[in-house]
């Protein structure tokens, strides 16, 4: 097979990208059957944000310290045998369309997560609809996560989101330190929903806007979709898939 491979800045994940090299057969990008990418999770968010063609599948190695969208870096030896073998998963990204307190419209895509942050002292203050309906008058509080199964282990988790497996067909809208209403936990939705959300208040009360790595600053609105038609490929060891990854998580004892 031939592949293009692709490393972080970090010198570990260049040493590795070296003895790969070595091994595979590597073309450029635009001749390439499969990427295989070196880093950690943001290098892989990173190589999916800036990949012109979403239909080359993407083999992550971890170089990093997670490494939930990557597999293993043991046995590098067996790198052909192991993109030969290895087990794809399609991932689809949320796209989100952003007017800020100005007027100013931008566009944003997330395969982990969307998220709004209070960047004051001030608590923040949303108004969630679903497919044009209020849901929610007013979230106060620090914020909001809108995650995607795969982003669901991630920051989702951490503040007190659930674990969504792959093909649940959800998307998590989760809190973030609510203030009111005080017992909203969050919510699932069906990955098919708009979901729009509503600063109000926006210049009193700034809230910023990050789409995996990117950040908008002073939100007023923000219309979100699961972008069905751009599926993205991820290539997983059999032992070492990410759904089965996915559904571990929720079993751990720590």
């Amino acid at each position: 097979m031939k592949v293009a491979i692709l490393a972080s800045h970090k010198q570990k994940a260049k040493n590795f990208a070296k003895i790969a090299e070595g091994i595979l057969e590597t073309v450029p990008i635009e001749q390439a059957e499969a990427i295989v990418a070196f880093g950690g999770d943001g290098f892989m968010l990173h190589t999916l944000h800036q990949l012109k063609n979403h239909k080359i599948p993407v083999y992550g190695v971890n170089t990093g310290t997670i490494g939930f969208l990557l597999n293993n870096p043991e046995q590098l030896e067996k790198l052909p045998e192991r993109i030969a073998n290895a087990k794809s998963t399609t991932l689809f990204s949320l796209k989100a369309n952003v007017t800020d307190a100005f007027g100013e419209k931008y566009e944003a895509q997330a395969f982990n997560e969307i998220s709004l942050f209070r960047s004051s002292a001030q608590t923040s203050k949303i108004i969630i609809k679903l497919n044009g309906k209020t849901q929610l008058n007013s979230l106060i509080g620090d914020g909001l996560i809108i995650a995607t199964p795969a982003g669901s282990t991630a920051y989702n988790l951490s503040a007190g989101g659930p674990i969504l497996p792959l093909e649940s067909g959800l998307i998590a809208l989760t809190p973030i330190c609510p203030f009111r209403p005080r017992r909203w936990k969050g919510a699932l939705v069906p990955s098919s929903v708009e979901i729009e959300l509503e600063v109000q208040q926006p210049e009193q009360r700034p809230v910023k806007l990050t789409a995996d790595q990117r950040l908008i600053h002073k939100v007023h609105t923000v219309k979100i979709v699961l972008d069905t038609s751009m599926p993205y490929t991820l290539l997983f060891d059999p032992n070492h898939h990410l759904e089965e990854r996915i559904i571990h998580e929720q079993f751990l004892e720590h």
